[in-house]
């Protein structure tokens, strides 16, 4: 087992199979909201679902709608259990945060070092306890 300590953008728990994506990922009209699956066309992990698992990719491409498809996604229960990242997104922060105040389901997310996410490469399971300000990480090989 590998700990990891990380800056938490928005609280919660969450303990899944990490989802490492290849590429940034657009959650407006790149995720399928009915399904959590990955849609967008010009992505390499499309038709990967994300619903239920650790989120794991370097950055938010920035759409400020990803927030708005966040809370749905978990209004739907097709929401990842968590999403790590290596640079801060405060849109997918402010999703984060919506999605526990209108329908009590947290979605922790949290920023770890670059070299940090790469640790995650052929991990089985992810534990994230994401508390203000530090967030541990239990990384299962």
């Amino acid at each position: 087992m590998t700990l990891l300590t990380g800056r938490t953008l928005s609280n919660g728990f969450a303990d899944a199979p990490p989802l490492i994506l290849a590429a940034p990922l657009s959650l407006w009209r790149g995720l399928d909201l009915a399904t959590g699956a990955v849609v967008d066309a010009t992505h390499a992990d499309r038709g990967r679902v994300l619903a239920g698992g650790v989120l794991v990719m370097p950055a938010a491409p920035g759409s400020s709608s990803s927030s708005s498809a966040l809370v749905e996604a978990a209004r739907r229960g097709t929401a990842p259990a968590a999403i790590l990242l290596a640079a801060a997104d405060p849109i997918l922060a402010l999703g984060a945060l919506v999605s526990a105040m209108l329908y009590d389901r947290q979605i922790p997310i949290v920023v770890l070092d670059p070299g940090d996410l790469a640790r995650l490469d052929g991990a089985r399971r992810v534990h994230v306890d994401a508390g203000a300000p530090v967030a541990r990480l239990s990384v299962l090989t």
